[in-house]
């Protein structure tokens, strides 16, 4: 297990050197991505255009040697276009129906300004993120593994726009926050774009490594007393409940799902193995307890009258409950 975790840290130090050749800045946002892909998670990356977004999945797809195939989400876009549809075809004079699959037959699927498209083309995406299958006209179309959904949306322009339903946003392993370049940054960032320099990721790893990886952080240790404090923090984030801090009661609407604590487990496992250890401490939980649960919470009026960011209200979770109950 030991020389695994090692293997494990190598590998990944890999992929995120080799995307890193191309995107400029953003490690954490890198870091983020990683995570969710080796543990079979689907991302949804939120930030102003222009901060390489949609370059980053681009770049993965050719690092990772997935089958890659992009969406550029419309209010015009239906769930055919998504899903792929039946169509007529003519074989030796008799016709027939055949299935024509559609853009999301792929491994990694950018769904490139999701909040474009209307509600019911967004829920086309529903049942490939939680079952990795489509069914269309009765009949269930696997897809291959792994599979990954990565998507993105512009936090400032709403105009035309449609939010995310809740049960679209709980699908999403992780909501990754794309901050501004930095000073550093922009000038590299122009000379790779300005001087024809830009450099060419490789093929780092494929479909196979990917899914051996995942069956290892599985087999990462998660103590009970660990276990429970990730438990304590997402009901903490339920107002009314017994762990509920004042700002919980005061801020938010509805808590988190049980999906939040199934991303939070897997992601504290991922970090785990990233900092050498075979068991997650209560430092691993806390590290992936915002991106795991900021998408995953409703505040109420209040909160969105004083504009109190959903991070603002969770950072306050996790200064209010403590690492083992009764301290």
């Amino acid at each position: 297990m030991i020389e695994q975790a090692r293997q494990f840290r190598e590998r990944f130090a890999q992929v995120q050197a080799e995307v890193g050749k191309v995107i400029v800045g953003q490690a954490d946002a890198v870091e983020g991505v990683l995570t969710c892909l080796f543990v079979g998670g689907h991302v949804l990356l939120e930030g102003v255009p222009g901060l390489g977004k949609t370059l980053l999945v681009r770049t993965l797809a050719q690092v990772l040697d997935l089958k890659f195939s992009r969406v550029q989400f419309t209010p015009d876009l239906m769930p055919s276009d998504i899903l792929g549809t039946n169509i007529i075809t003519e074989q030796e004079g008799q016709r027939r129906f055949a299935f024509q699959a559609g853009p999301i037959f792929a491994q990694i699927l950018l769904a490139d300004e999701i909040n474009r498209a209307t509600p019911k083309t967004q829920s086309a995406l529903l049942e490939a993120m939680q079952e990795h299958s489509v069914t269309i006209a009765g009949i269930n179309h696997k897809l291959e593994e792994p599979f990954f959904v990565l998507a993105t949306q512009n936090p400032i322009e709403q105009e035309g726009t449609y939010p995310l339903p809740e049960a679209q946003l709980d699908r999403f392993f992780f909501k990754i926050l794309v901050p501004f370049c930095t000073r550093d940054d922009l000038n590299l960032i122009l000379d790779r774009t300005t001087r024809n320099e830009w450099p060419k990721p490789e093929k780092i790893m494929d479909g196979t490594e990917i899914l051996k990886w995942q069956a290892l952080i599985r087999e990462v240790i998660v103590a009970p007393p660990v276990q429970d404090y990730a438990i304590r923090l997402l009901l903490a984030s339920h107002p009314g409940n017994e762990f509920a801090p004042a700002v919980t009661n005061r801020y938010i609407r509805c808590g988190a799902s049980p999906r939040g604590v199934q991303a939070l487990t897997l992601a504290s496992k991922v970090q785990a193995l990233l900092t050498g250890r075979f068991n997650v401490s209560f430092g691993d939980i806390r590290r992936a307890y915002l991106p795991a649960l900021r998408h995953r919470i409703l505040l109420n009026f209040e909160a969105q009258a004083e504009n109190i960011a959903p991070d603002t209200v969770l950072a306050q979770i996790i200064q209010d409950v403590p690492e083992t109950e009764g301290k």
